[in-house]
């Protein structure tokens, strides 16, 4: 082999390895995390487009996710402005409960700390990983081995289910909790339940979507029998007059005792 060869090999073999640590998962969370220290870098506008096609199209959002992989070779996030603006919803919709229950400052920053690191980051975690592991271990299609669901894909797919959840039950709620869902009423408890129900079937069918986007995923379709749960937990409540958010609010209440 003539030593130009050899040059020619050697380069295009440290450019290939090269590319390769780019695409590692250390390097696109290292890529991720500086650019949340620079708000400059981060696309706002585009993650407000998401969060308003999160209730009125949510099949658009995961098409810019195809798009992501094509052209960045990750199904995950790479800009975290959806995540910071997630972030201040969550404080803001908490500091409103915690002025709709009639909290004191200490305990109104004690139940923001519960609502973000427990309700939201502690949650997440812990659903994105069960999920991750799940599609990974029976819904990968068997000639697509070589393939897997990204654990960055599965914890947004949380937080974009998780955010229609959180404007109904932190946003839209507040405006009926005194005034009509803690009443000892039919009307009271039925509102209240009725809120829960849109909130977790938002949550559930938004993230049939994030798993069903991915080609190479199999009976996705299994994430969505949980609506038969949500659906007879619903009318049981009716039935047995259990009002889901006097439930929540005793217990946020009780956690900043």
């Amino acid at each position: 082999m003539l030593p130009t060869a050899q040059v020619v090999g050697s380069s295009g073999e440290a450019i290939a390895a090269r590319e390769a640590a780019r695409h590692t998962a250390g390097a696109k969370r290292y890529k991720y995390l500086r650019r949340l220290l620079h708000a400059r870098h981060m696309d706002f506008e585009f993650a407000l487009w998401q969060m308003l096609y999160l209730f009125t199209a949510p099949q658009r959002v995961y098409r810019n996710f195809h798009y992501r992989k094509q052209t960045k070779d990750q199904w995950a996030r790479d800009d975290p402005a959806f995540l910071v603006l997630l972030s201040i919803w969550l404080c803001v919709s908490t500091i409103g409960f915690g002025f709709v229950l009639d909290m004191g400052f200490f305990e109104t920053i004690k139940l923001l700390l519960w609502v973000v690191f427990i309700d939201c980051v502690g949650v997440g975690l812990l659903i994105a990983t069960l999920m991750w592991f799940i599609s990974n271990k029976y819904l990968v299609k068997r000639q697509s081995r070589d393939c897997d669901v990204e654990w960055g894909y599965a914890f947004d797919v949380h937080l974009n289910a998780f955010y229609p959840l959180l404007v109904i039950l932190h946003f839209i709620q507040l405006f009926f909790i005194n005034y009509v869902i803690i009443s000892n009423s039919f009307i009271g408890y039925f509102v209240g339940n009725t809120l829960w129900l849109i909130a977790i079937g938002y949550y559930i069918y938004v993230t049939f979507l994030g798993y069903s986007a991915l080609p190479f995923l199999k009976n996705t379709v299994i994430l969505l029998y949980p609506f038969a749960l949500l659906i007879l937990l619903y009318v049981l409540s009716l039935a047995l007059g259990w009002n889901f958010t006097k439930t929540l609010c005793s217990f946020y209440k009780y956690r900043v005792k």
